[in-house]
């Protein structure tokens, strides 16, 4: 049988999913939704911004103003983009059909959004010995950049939430690990020229290609690093490169290329071991070659985002409560993709993920989350009512 909350679950996941926020663009008009509908339950809430002021995040508190022992349900608020993407519909209006909503944003991650808005009247409602919180976040998918902003901003203020659920798409298993997420865009400076003498320019596409093949490599030496009995999969920490682009003809020495890239490390020791070498041979063997040929040659890498995995802990009280709330007894996961809770768990927050939703369908044409998926998420987050109002 349904949860009787389903419906509205589902009318707020349609309304968010006409909400393009993808991360390059605002997500205010999102965010100005969900704070009305808090503003209707009189809840307190508080906005951080980037430093555009275009992208907000909102962290919402029902129940008492106590300033620790919180409990927070987490999650962002920024989608990938559609560009080039087979979608049989328009991304952005939800469609429901064969017992699954489709759209931009359905699993990853509006669909937990959604559920924790549904029941937000009865948490507003119901005598709360323990404050509720919600945390809807800008720019995870682009490095985690609003929650950084938004956990600074609470720890300025001395509130501290104890646990943190995180509703990314795990098809409601609990994940108590995942590897760490650092992206990096690494720009070649070269010298243009007459293609027909190569040899007196310095082409920007060329040095990007060395880069690339000792990302590469340095990626197959990882996997001889792999932590005995690592649980995640694969168990070894991994370079990959997204985009490529550089050069204006193919008869011009391409002046400038850059490398879209990303690591995403098991541990910090495989973190460094990368940094170093790839660091190493940027300074001893491509940078002395381009300036050989001219002087103001150059390489440099912008860190977009450098997040932390999450660690699983002996002691979870996240997970002990997800536990109680769901009636999982399978051993939690440990998984590849990068979220926010790493940030949470290095402020002190008991943190895991659990959420509607498969992360096989995130980033891809004609994204959906079950409804039974958003039935068994409902399901979770009103037992916990029932814990906060002990």
């Amino acid at each position: 049988m349904s949860h009787e909350l389903l419906p509205e679950a589902k009318a707020i996941l349609s309304d968010l999913i006409a909400f393009p926020s993808v991360s390059q663009d605002s997500n205010l008009e999102l965010i100005a939704y969900l704070n009305r509908k808090i503003d209707e339950l009189h809840g307190r809430t508080r906005l951080t911004l980037d430093a555009s002021g275009s992208k907000a995040n909102l962290f919402v508190t029902l129940g008492p103003d106590d300033m620790d022992g919180g409990i927070v349900l987490s999650g962002h608020t920024d989608v990938v983009p559609v560009e080039g993407q087979d979608w049989t519909a328009d991304p952005f209006t939800a469609i429901e059909r064969d017992g699954r909503i489709y759209g931009r944003g359905a699993c990853d991650m509006k669909g937990f959004i959604a559920c924790a808005m549904a029941l937000a009247p009865r948490f507003a409602a119901a005598d709360l010995k323990r404050p509720l919180h919600m945390a809807f976040t800008y720019d995870e998918e682009v490095g985690c950049l609003g929650a950084q902003v938004m956990l600074k901003d609470l720890a300025e203020s001395g509130r501290k939430p104890s646990v943190c659920v995180i509703g990314e798409p795990t098809s409601m298993r609990i994940v108590e690990g995942h590897k760490g997420c650092c992206e990096y865009t690494t720009t070649f400076t070269g010298f243009e020229g007459h293609a027909s003498t190569p040899e007196r320019g310095v082409n920007a596409v060329e040095y990007a290609t060395r880069f690339i093949t000792r990302l590469l490599e340095i990626g197959e030496q990882m996997r001889d690093r792999a932590p005995a009995g690592s649980r995640f999969d694969p168990p070894w920490s991994t370079i990959q490169v997204g985009r490529i682009a550089g050069g204006i003809a193919r008869n011009i020495i391409a002046g400038t290329c850059s490398v879209e890239w990303e690591l995403r490390p098991v541990n910090v020791e495989d973190f460094r071991f990368a940094k170093e070498h790839i660091g190493a041979y940027v300074e001893k063997e491509l940078l002395p070659r381009m300036r050989n040929v001219w002087t103001e040659a150059d390489i440099v890498t912008e860190i977009v985002g450098e997040v932390t995995g999450l660690q699983p802990m002996d002691q979870c009280e996240a997970e002990a409560l997800v536990r109680a709330l769901t009636g999982d007894r399978m051993p939690a996961l440990c998984v590849s993709f990068g979220t926010e809770a790493g940030i949470f768990q290095q402020y002190g927050v008991s943190t895991v993920l659990c959420g509607p939703g498969s992360i096989d369908q995130a980033h891809k044409p004609d994204e959906f989350v079950d409804i039974d998926q958003l039935d068994a998420c409902l399901d979770m987050i009103e037992k916990l009512e029932a814990r906060l109002t002990r």
